[in-house]
């Protein structure tokens, strides 16, 4: 009767082994079985990033990339969220020039802060390089790390965007964060690298991409380490320290990663140098760019656009067999909120 039942509960065991094992096997395949880019069109553009991740992941193959080589790059502005009709970063300067005036009588005889407060954006780009530098900088300093970086936050939960009515950190490009997803799935190290303020795109872009502070990277102002009677602060100066656009960006890269992407993603002219940077490395490349072509869901625009202009990148996409989203045929939905409707 002993023996019987020690069969018994040892059949017992071995019946749970059997179905745990069983239900490992179906979890695992489901997880294999993971849908990536799911609102990417089946386009060449979608098919040349999975040819290229699975080709460099693979160990067996001669073209696989180590793990502390994956480093892929992003531009921020019009790549993975929206930057018209104007740059998101210059309504954040307007807005905070317009909460700052009441303190400043004296700006109602300086056109460029007038046309902030009005929100007339055809003044202030009519102001030039001097005005919207201006506006730039007064918005941006005099305060410290902490107090701007809490100004943004809130800008970016309570600001909405003149054309939907979408908050700003909404204007994402959903296909994108896809993107970012998949590579990291594949063990690739990501980084921002925009013409944007680094401080600006730090207050947001770890909830927003998911991507950490210590992997943006961007314009920076000068700064000044205070004791304070709230004790040391970073102090923002009133002055450019580096402008991370065109050539900014590979140096910065070689600066702060001091690796060369093997894999680089931006949509304009301002992103050529961090193209052809990472197509120089030696090995398997993939250089990306965003072609905005949907006039209907989003804008279209491309060599004559003021802004995010896309005109020697084209060229160069051509001539070196870069790919280039069609964001009209290559995009199911443009922003995350468009998925509810489907």
């Amino acid at each position: 009767m002993k023996s019987k039942l020690i069969i018994s509960l040892f059949s017992f065991i071995l019946l749970i082994s059997f179905t745990a094992c069983d239900v490992n096997v179906k979890v695992k395949n489901k997880e294999d079985k993971k849908e990536y880019l799911a609102s990417w069109n089946d386009s060449p553009s979608k098919q040349n990033i999975i040819n290229f991740v699975e080709e460099v992941t693979n160990e067996s193959s001669p073209n696989f990339i180590k793990i502390e080589d994956r480093i892929a790059t992003f531009d921020n502005d019009g790549n993975l969220w929206a930057e018209q009709p104007y740059y998101f970063q210059l309504r954040f300067a307007m807005d905070m020039i317009q909460m700052m005036a009441p303190e400043h009588p004296e700006w109602k005889d300086d056109e460029s802060f007038q046309a902030a407060i009005n929100k007339d954006i055809e003044a202030v780009l009519h102001s030039g390089d001097e005005g919207i530098t201006k506006i730039l900088m007064t918005s941006h300093t005099g305060n410290t790390a902490e107090e701007f970086q809490a100004s943004v936050i809130e800008w970016v939960n309570s600001a909405k965007h003149p054309k939907t009515g979408k908050l700003y950190k909404e204007m994402v490009y959903q296909p994108m964060l896809e993107l970012l997803d998949y590579l990291r799935d594949h063990d690739f190290k990501l980084f921002i690298v925009s013409g944007g303020g680094i401080d600006f795109m730090r207050a947001f872009a770890d909830e927003v991409y998911n991507i950490p502070k210590d992997q943006i990277i961007g314009s920076t102002i000068e700064t000044d380490f205070v004791i304070t009677e709230n004790g040391p602060q970073i102090l923002r100066l009133p002055e450019l320290n580096f402008n991370n656009d065109k050539k900014g960006k590979p140096i910065a890269i070689n600066r702060h990663i001091g690796r060369i992407p093997v894999f680089a993603s931006g949509n304009s002219d301002g992103d050529l140098q961090m193209m052809e940077y990472t197509d120089s490395g030696d090995g398997e490349r993939f250089v990306l760019y965003l072609h905005h072509t949907d006039a209907e869901r989003e804008w279209a625009y491309d060599r004559d656009s003021h802004i995010g202009r896309l005109d020697k990148g084209l060229d160069e996409s051509t001539a070196n067999g870069w790919t280039v989203i069609d964001m009209k045929k290559d995009w199911k939905v443009i922003y995350p909120f468009e998925l509810s409707n489907k």
